[in-house]
């Protein structure tokens, strides 16, 4: 492993931690800022797409959004145009601390890089955005041979 994955996953790490002490006061746990954030922005999402959208298991997304739902943050509903899928809605609970997660995130993004100049910014975006970009890539063309086995 690269010093480069090893510091993402650490800056990832850290910045869970550090969303969810902040959100804790708001009824959520880890991880679970950005399934409101993700709802918030694509109403009606199916579960699926929303698993899809973060890159969780589709097991994950289900027990996540159970917690989400029995806390009163969202809602779901069966897809009338397919039985099968499950329709994910914000309630006013989740837009209500919607502003919150977003000022906590954009607290973490100041605070870890707080001392890089503007231009050094910019390429930490530049290069984070291929990596993310590489990952994505990787993980389509596993899901497909997955598909292939099937």
């Amino acid at each position: 492993m690269t010093d480069i994955i090893k510091n993402t996953g650490e800056i990832w790490r850290c910045g869970n931690l550090y969303r969810t002490a902040r959100n804790e006061a708001l009824g959520l746990g880890s991880y679970q800022d950005s399934y409101i954030l993700n709802v918030c922005a694509y109403p009606g999402v199916t579960q699926e797409e929303l698993s899809r959208k973060i890159f969780v298991h589709k097991s994950n997304v289900a027990r996540q959004l159970s917690l989400l739902e029995e806390k009163g943050f969202i809602k779901r509903t069966t897809d009338p145009s397919d039985k099968r899928n499950m329709l994910v809605y914000p309630t006013e609970k989740a837009y209500a601390v919607l502003d919150k997660i977003k000022k906590v995130s954009e607290e973490w993004s100041a605070l870890v890089l707080e001392g890089l100049s503007a231009d050094e910014i910019m390429a930490v975006e530049k290069y984070t955005a291929k990596l993310a970009e590489n990952a994505k890539k990787i993980i389509e063309i596993e899901d497909k041979k997955a598909e292939e086995k099937k």
